[in-house]
């Protein structure tokens, strides 16, 4: 056996092996068609981080509902009309003896101007006011509307397992709509979903146990999480202790620790310190606290640059899985270097597209490395220095293009 520790198999108190402690964590592709059923393109796609060496792969953001898009181009499960190509993505996504686990996600009101309909959130709380011109002040949500969300959430679980995926990930991190539910800012009910930390837990409780019910116990559950939001009035890493301490009771198999939201973008490296980031791993003093509190298996996503930080955080045992995201949408074999002791060859840069109000924001962050996961689905190489001026723009065009569509669909 290897003396590398990334190199080490990991076994999950439920019996599933997974051969390394690389873990792919999830980005937004955007490769949906309209009907929100995959492109082949994810499997060109994943077929190629698989063979890259991840050990653990999780994939992009997938919605539970047409209605509440995060990003143009999401896959949504929402019935089976997109099985099929469900099936060839968790063909190719597990080749190589790789695991992959679909991300499941609402936006909630985290969704940008004219890309769907209405938005909706546990309270009506609206965006700070230089974020107003991006995003609407959400609906708040019914009690019938959030029953019919944890349905959706159980829904989805279950195509994935029918699909072939090796495992389900619940995104309750960077304030989407669980993160929301979390939130004391964003979340300010007074009925059982709101008004104290153990009610406002309730929601990503009951999502969990749905998804659970539906897929059966030997099918994983993961969930990415956030240490903090970060921002004033939000979820503080004590009320996230507590959340870990509820889902592992619960039984979910995995715990991804991040943090931020689109408000407070941490989980992008914006408010730490050059010594935090000097040392890597953004959220691994959280994690530290996170392992004494549970034993429930933990992976750190955030700040990770060489080969002798990640082997450290599995030396330590304060983690068991290593997370990698912006790094393998630019060098997808990045692993396989990792796995024979070698740091990557690319340095993880801020995206900057030189528009204040924009760059405050994680948008372009998002939609830069999907640009590079859109040239991988063409069987092409990825592009290290694209201009994030220029995919902006592409993506202004995009979004008006798609509000004017349904402007038009609902005048007609």
């Amino acid at each position: 056996m290897s003396d590398n520790p990334l190199n080490q198999p990991f076994t999950f108190p439920s019996g599933v092996l997974v051969k390394n402690r690389l873990f792919k964590s999830a980005m937004s592709e955007g490769l949906g068609n309209k009907d929100g059923s995959p492109k082949p393109m994810l499997d060109l796609l994943y077929r190629k981080w698989a063979e890259g060496g991840i050990g653990l792969c999780v994939t992009g953001n997938v919605m539970i509902d047409r209605r509440a898009l995060g990003e143009p181009g999401n896959v949504v499960i929402e019935d089976a009309s997109g099985l099929e190509g469900l099936k060839s993505w968790a063909k190719n996504a597990t080749a190589n003896g790789t695991h992959c686990w679909v991300q499941l996600n609402h936006p909630g009101k985290q969704a940008p101007k004219g890309l769907n309909k209405e938005t909706v959130s546990p309270s009506a709380i609206p965006f700070r006011k230089d974020m107003q011109s991006f995003f609407n002040t959400p609906r708040e949500l019914t009690e019938t509307e959030i029953q019919d969300l944890i349905k959706r959430f159980a829904f989805a679980a279950k195509m994935v397992k029918e699909a072939g995926f090796s495992g389900v990930q619940i995104h309750g991190a960077h304030g989407y709509l669980v993160s929301q539910f979390l939130s004391p800012h964003h979340n300010q009910r007074t009925d059982k979903w709101g008004g104290d930390p153990e009610r406002r837990r309730r929601f990503v409780l009951e999502v969990y146990q749905a998804m659970r019910d539906a897929v059966g116990t030997a099918f994983p559950i993961g969930i990415k999480l956030n240490s903090a939001d970060f921002q004033r009035g939000g979820f503080t890493d004590e009320e996230s202790l507590e959340t870990i301490k509820a889902l592992e009771s619960a039984g979910i198999d995995l715990i991804e620790i991040s943090g931020g939201t689109y408000e407070a973008p941490a989980m992008m490296g914006a408010k730490w310190k050059e010594s935090t980031q000097k040392r890597e791993a953004y959220f691994m003093d959280f994690a530290v606290k996170a392992r004494k509190a549970v034993k429930t298996p933990l992976v750190v996503t955030g700040g990770f640059k060489s080969y002798e930080g990640m082997a450290e955080a599995i030396q330590s045992g304060n983690v068991d899985f290593v997370g990698l995201a912006r790094l393998i949408a630019v060098e997808p074999d990045a692993p396989l270097r990792l796995l024979s002791g070698q740091s990557p060859r690319i340095s993880i840069q801020p995206i900057k597209t030189g528009i204040g109000p924009i760059d405050k924001m994680s948008v372009m962050e998002t939609v830069w490395y999907r640009e590079q996961l859109e040239r991988m689905g063409k069987g092409m190489e990825t592009k290290p220095n694209l201009s994030a001026f220029v995919v902006f723009l592409k993506f202004a065009y995009k979004l008006i293009f798609k509000r004017k569509g349904a402007l038009k669909e609902r005048a007609s």
